[in-house]
């Protein structure tokens, strides 16, 4: 993390870049009055880079885990913009919790932290050993079977709740799927997917 000031924002951010040694940095800006009779505006950036905000995301999960009593072990990338932390522990089920609960609420707590520390919104995707790899797999799978049972029954099935996430992955998988439709029915946490024949 570096502060750099300078007689305009670009400079100052150069500057921070040029410090940082990289390109992908994030930064928070503020105009600072210097001077006495011929006052002037002065730039002055906060920065981090993007490697550097990605270790401080795995060093405060590497503090909730701890203290959940957990030993985890982090592999860390960034592509896109999106910072991916995926962890491997002696209790994956802990961490994942009930339909990806705790993983979702960790996800939470890391955004909410990189906003308060940074005033930033950034893309973090947390995962446990590629669960949520499986999990898309899982649900294309029912979405498929469900769907084929509703076009040669033509009785209507409500899937179980889940989040828009997952809601999105049902819906995305049956768009071309002939013969039946997908719609979202209740209210939040206990909104729900149904198949219907058309």
């Amino acid at each position: 993390m570096v502060v750099t000031e300078g007689k305009t924002l670009l400079e100052a951010v150069e500057q921070a870049k040029n410090d940082l040694k990289t390109e992908n940095i994030f930064y928070t800006k503020e105009e600072v009055k210097k001077g006495g009779l011929f006052k002037s505006t002065v730039y002055k950036v906060n920065a981090i880079s993007y490697q550097e905000l990605l270790t401080e995301m795995k060093n405060y999960l590497e503090e909730i885990t701890k203290s959940l009593g957990l030993t985890v072990q982090f592999e860390t990338s960034i592509r896109d913009e999106i910072f991916t932390i995926t962890m491997f522990s002696d209790n994956n089920a802990i961490l994942i919790g009930k339909n990806g609960q705790t993983l979702r609420a960790l996800e939470t707590l890391c955004r909410a932290k990189v906003n308060v520390d940074w005033n930033i919104f950034v893309k973090i995707v947390l995962d446990v050993e590629n669960y949520k790899e499986k999990r898309v797999q899982n649900l294309e799978r029912l979405a498929i079977k469900t769907a084929r049972e509703v076009r040669t029954t033509k009785i209507p099935v409500a899937l179980e709740n889940m989040n828009s996430y997952e809601r999105r992955i049902i819906h995305n998988k049956l768009t071309n799927f002939k013969g039946v439709s997908t719609v979202s029915e209740g209210e939040e946490p206990n909104r729900h997917v149904i198949i219907k024949a058309e």
